[in-house]
């Protein structure tokens, strides 16, 4: 996701057809921060106070911390991602996954083939 001014043509037709696609649904993505060593915990602990991140797991392997955060619009989450996370002091870089299909949650299966 880039700034508004920032946005090429390309970008612009992505992010329209996303609009498009969630704009007025529930989104609910899985987002991957890469953080500064030192600042693992505090990264992990202060993104999990914001009230749409539901699971926040610090982990091992190229991505530090992955978070699973809840909107009711697709412009919500943009605004989090491109706004609010950057506000938080050691994430390096974010890796943003949009859910498409959830077949099970919270131990709940919710589709049946």
């Amino acid at each position: 996701m880039t700034n508004e001014k920032d946005k090429s043509p390309v970008s612009a037709v992505v992010e329209g057809a996303f609009a498009k696609v969630w704009g007025e649904e529930a989104v609910v993505a899985i987002i991957g921060l890469k953080v500064e060593t030192t600042e693992a915990d505090r990264v992990s602990t202060e993104v999990s106070k914001f009230s749409e991140v539901e699971d926040v797991f610090l982990v091992t392997g190229d991505i530090d911390v992955w978070l699973k955060v809840r909107f009711p619009h697709y412009s919500d989450l943009k605004e989090f991602v491109v706004h609010r996370l950057p506000e938080v002091r050691g994430i390096r870089d974010t890796k943003t996954l949009i859910v498409v299909t959830t077949y099970k949650e919270g131990g709940e299966r919710k589709l049946t083939p």
